[in-house]
C-alpha cells in the first residue's frame, strides 16, 4: 500500500502546532532530530520536514501528496493549490508596518516609497487594488530592519503578537490578509491517496469540534428542565436524566467555547445548579 506524504515545516512554531494535531488524531510519528523525514508507525503516512517557502513548488510538482502550511505562503506562492481544511491554528496576519514617528493616515501615503518585504507577489496585489505605486525591495530575512538602516520607508511581514515591531520602532498601519494554517493538497493526487487524505481529514474535522466545543453537565429542578433545553445550542438534543433526589434531573449536553460564558449566564438565571464543564477531546459526528 502506498504512502500519502504530508510536508510540515521544518521547525517553529507551525511545526508544533501540525505534529501536535497528527498526534492527536490518532498518527504517531517516530522522527528523530534533524531527521528531513519519517514514516508513521500505525498509518500510512510519510512526513517531510521542509523550508515553509518551498512546500508549494513540492506540492504542485506532486513530491509530496499534501501539506500543512500556512495560508498565507499559499497566498504567496500557490494560489493554484487546493486548500481542504482551515485548521484554526497558528493564526496571524501580513501586515503594513512603518516607523512610529511617520505621520501615516491611508494606502496613498505609500506611493512612491519603498517596501521591504518577503512577500512581494501578495503586497503587489495590494498595492495594485488599492492604486498605488511603489518600489518593492525584496528581502528573506529580517524584514523589520530595513527601515532603521535606511533600506525601506515601510515593510511587510508576518505579525503574531506585535512585540517584534515594536522594539524595532515600528507601527502597523494596514492588515493586507490573515491567515492560519491549512491541509493543501497536490493537485496530481491520485485515488488511493485521496482515500487516504479523506482519512485524515475525517479525523482531523474530529479534532477540531472537540477544540472548538465543551460538555456541559449540570442540575435542574424539573419544572425549569424545558426552559434550561431551551438555552442550550446543543447537536441535537440534550439528554435528560433523572436524578436520586425527586423533582430534579440531570442535563448533559455540548456547548460552543465561543458561546461559552453567555450561555452559563443563561443557565443560571433558569434555576441550573451544579454546573460542570468538560474538555472534549475529539467529537465524532
Amino acid at each position: 500500500m502506498s504512502k500519502l506524504r504530508i510536508a510540515v515545516q521544518k521547525s517553529g512554531r507551525l511545526n508544533e502546532d501540525s505534529m501536535r494535531i497528527l498526534k492527536d488524531i490518532g498518527i504517531s510519528i517516530d522522527n528523530g532530530k534533524d531527521q528531513l523525514k519519517a514514516s508513521a508507525k500505525n498509518f500510512p503516512v510519510e512526513v517531510f520536514y521542509l523550508r515553509n517557502g518551498d512546500i508549494p513548488q513540492y506540492l504542485k510538482d506532486g513530491v509530496v501528496d499534501a501539506a500543512i502550511i500556512g495560508e498565507n505562503v499559499l497566498i504567496e506562492k500557490g494560489r493554484d493549490i487546493n486548500i481542504v481544511e482551515k485548521l484554526g491554528f497558528s493564526t496571524c496576519k501580513v501586515c503594513i508596518a512603518v516607523p512610529k514617528a511617520d505621520n501615516y493616515s491611508n494606502i496613498k501615503d505609500l506611493e512612491g516609497k519603498r517596501i521591504a518585504t518577503s512577500y512581494p507577489n501578495t503586497v503587489q496585489g495590494f498595492l495594485d487594488e488599492n492604486g498605488v505605486k511603489a518600489n518593492l525591495h525584496i528581502i528573506n530575512g529580517s524584514v523589520e530592519i530595513a527601515p532603521n538602516i535606511g533600506l525601506a520607508d515601510a515593510i511587510v511581514d508576518i505579525v503574531s503578537s506585535g512585540s517584534t515591531l515594536f522594539k524595532n520602532n515600528l507601527k502597523e498601519v494596514e492588515t493586507i490578509l490573515k491567515s492560519e494554517a491549512v491541509l493543501a493538497v497536490s493537485p496530481v493526487l491520485n485515488e488511493e491517496k485521496q482515500a487516504i487524505l479523506d482519512k485524515i481529514q475525517f479525523r482531523i474535522q474530529s479534532v477540531l469540534k472537540g477544540r472548538q466545543s465543551k460538555y456541559i453537565l449540570l442540575n435542574a429542578p424539573n419544572d425549569r428542565v424545558q426552559d434550561i433545553i431551551n438555552v442550550l445550542p446543543g447537536m441535537k438534543s440534550p439528554t435528560v436524566l433523572p436524578l436520586a433526589q425527586e423533582g430534579w434531573s440531570s442535563i448533559h449536553s455540548v456547548i460552543s467555547k465561543n458561546e461559552f460564558w453567555d450561555v452559563i449566564d443563561a443557565l443560571k438565571d433558569n434555576g441550573a445548579q451544579g454546573i460542570l464543564v468538560c474538555p472534549i477531546e475529539k467529537m465524532v459526528l
